[in-house]
């Protein structure tokens, strides 16, 4: 497989960032996500991924229930909050206004563009994400927006590497 056309074409997505939240046992986790996307119409369900190196991942493994905010091109500080630091060492929620919604998920007050979702299944595929697929409870936005977009922030360096996964191969 040439690794330069699948780059090549995977860039082409451009895809739009998102910042995932969700709590277990009173532990908050949030990161910047790039892998996400609707996978099914009726019912309605979503999919997004997480890097297993990441603290979300971890705290995802006992939650039930997320929020997904979806960012806009103005939105960059929080990209970078959320992407560029790790719940290990930093309480990414600190400063910022954030309201506890239902089953303790924290709900950020400037990103009102968002979904709730409740867990549905978890597919590990031995690589370096796992798949989330999720019910979608309820949905708000603000009206149009435009997305705030992966090379608008891929310059962005992650609170961790794919090398530092929690589980290895």
């Amino acid at each position: 497989m040439s690794e330069t056309a699948f780059d090549s074409l995977t860039a082409s997505m451009n895809s739009a960032l998102i910042v995932l939240t969700t709590a277990a046992t009173d532990e908050r986790a949030g990161c910047l996500v790039g892998f996400h996307m609707q996978s099914s119409i009726s019912p309605r369900r979503y999919c997004f991924w997480l890097s297993k190196a990441n603290h979300t991942y971890r705290v995802s493994l006992r939650a039930t229930h997320f929020a997904v905010h979806f960012l806009t091109a103005q939105d960059l500080a929080m990209a970078d909050l959320f992407g560029t630091r790790t719940g290990e060492e930093t309480d990414k929620f600190a400063g910022i206004d954030v309201a506890p919604g239902q089953h303790g998920v924290p709900l950020i007050s400037t990103l009102p563009n968002r979904m709730m979702l409740e867990r549905i299944s978890v597919l590990d595929d031995g690589g370096d994400h796992v798949c989330v697929t999720a019910q979608v409870r309820s949905a708000q936005t603000t009206g149009a927006f435009v997305p705030l977009r992966f090379s608008a922030a891929e310059y962005l360096v992650p609170g961790h590497s794919s090398e530092e996964r929690a589980i290895q191969p």
